[in-house]
């Protein structure tokens, strides 16, 4: 189980994101001073880090280039009510993934905290695949079904290979409108819907039968290789 590691003063806060990590699955340590939080960083090793920018002892500035000179892959969300661009600006110098600003949802923290993770444990990319009768060639671009082209968006090809990259694997919406699309928001998943809609009429023998791009009802989708 992934560890999340929480740097944040607000009790209340504190109390909100560990509810959150721990529904979706995630042991969560949470402390509120900066240098303790960078030292626990160092020691526990967590898959991703919350952090705060104004702490006692040490500021999340501090904090966040402390540990990304620690550690560079160790993904780190800032959450500030500091808004300023000047700010967010030198976050990212510093090596912060994301930021999010205070008053936030949860649900917009956690998605981006889980692709900021998964960015960093991004599996190696798949240039050609083969499954049933459809070939597709990522670095060309170009897709075949026995033996025909197939004409597909730049996003359908895009979601087609993330899919590949990810076969036997169950995936949210969310995820998929926040690592194929770059959404951090989402007031509707018929996106990512209509997409795998198409996918399927172009792909699948029977489009009604989906052999490949299946629904897991109540969830999202997983795509199967078969053999």
């Amino acid at each position: 189980m992934s560890l999340i590691l929480v740097i944040e003063d607000d009790p209340r806060i504190q109390k909100a994101l560990h509810r959150q990590f721990t529904t979706e699955g995630y042991d969560v340590h949470v402390t509120g001073d900066g240098a303790q939080g960078l030292a626990t960083c160092k020691s526990l090793k967590p898959a991703g880090v919350v952090l705060d920018l104004m702490l006692p002892s040490m500021s999340g500035l501090e904090v966040c280039k402390g540990i990304k000179s620690w550690s560079a892959t160790t993904p780190v969300v800032v959450l500030s009510a500091v808004s300023e661009v000047a700010d967010k600006v030198l976050l990212l110098e510093l090596g912060a993934d994301d930021y999010v600003t205070k008053p936030f949802s949860p649900r917009e923290l956690m998605a981006r905290v889980q692709a900021a993770i998964r960015r960093t444990r991004k599996p190696a990319a798949i240039s050609r695949v083969s499954f049933g009768n459809v070939t597709a060639d990522f670095s060309g671009m170009e897709v075949f079904k026995d033996g025909t082209p197939v004409v597909l968006t730049a996003h359908e090809i895009k979601l087609l290979q993330y899919f590949v990259e990810h076969a036997e694997r169950v995936i949210t919406r969310e995820e998929l409108l926040n690592d194929v699309w770059n959404y951090t928001s989402y007031p509707t998943t018929r996106t990512v819907d209509n997409h795998i809609m198409k996918l399927r009429q172009k792909l699948e023998v029977d489009p009604g039968k989906p052999v490949y791009f299946r629904t897991i009802h109540g969830i999202g989708y997983k795509f199967v290789r078969g053999n």
